[in-house]
């Protein structure tokens, strides 16, 4: 197995005090949500109206550091920072989107979001931006392959709801 350094972002930890705003999008916003994690993520369309109802209030919160939450009934459920793309919450990952036997795919190209596996582990422990494509993660085989953004027992994991 190879082991690759990671850059630790601290933008998780945070708690639901430091949650700075809380707004109901409007409908046009809810659209462009929900289209950009359809395009990002092609493979939630399927589940996407479950994940992101249209008749569903969508909140998006501010928090520390640029990050904003995306809320259904008061689960986030997505993130992103500044205008980035979204990224699932582990929760969310884990509970529609992890299969056992993650593998490295060599089409993935740098700064791509990845969930992040335990060799022989069902669920993802982090997610991710690569730093470099699988390809290079393979040959060079040394430095920071993937950044983490979002990882087991951080802020975002232990806030299960926000109220």
């Amino acid at each position: 197995m190879k082991v690759f350094s990671t850059n630790v972002s601290v933008i998780f930890r945070f708690s639901s005090e430091e949650v700075s705003a809380q707004n109901q999008v409007k409908a046009s916003v809810q659209r462009k949500i929900r289209q950009s994690i359809a395009e990002e993520y092609p493979g939630l369309e399927p589940v996407l109206e479950d994940l992101l109802p249209k008749k569903s209030p969508l909140i998006v919160a501010k928090c520390p550091n640029h990050l904003n939450l995306v809320l259904v009934n008061n689960v986030p459920l997505f993130f992103n920072i500044r205008d980035g793309p979204y990224m699932p919450t582990l929760r969310l990952l884990h509970q529609w989107l992890t299969s056992p036997g993650g593998v490295l795919d060599d089409e993935v190209e740098a700064e791509t979001p990845v969930a992040i596996m335990a060799e022989g582990k069902q669920h993802a422990l982090a997610i991710g931006f690569t730093k470099m494509s699988a390809k290079d993660i393979r040959t060079i085989n040394k430095g920071i392959g993937v950044d983490n953004m979002h990882y087991l027992n951080d802020g975002l994991w232990k806030m299960e709801r926000l109220e």
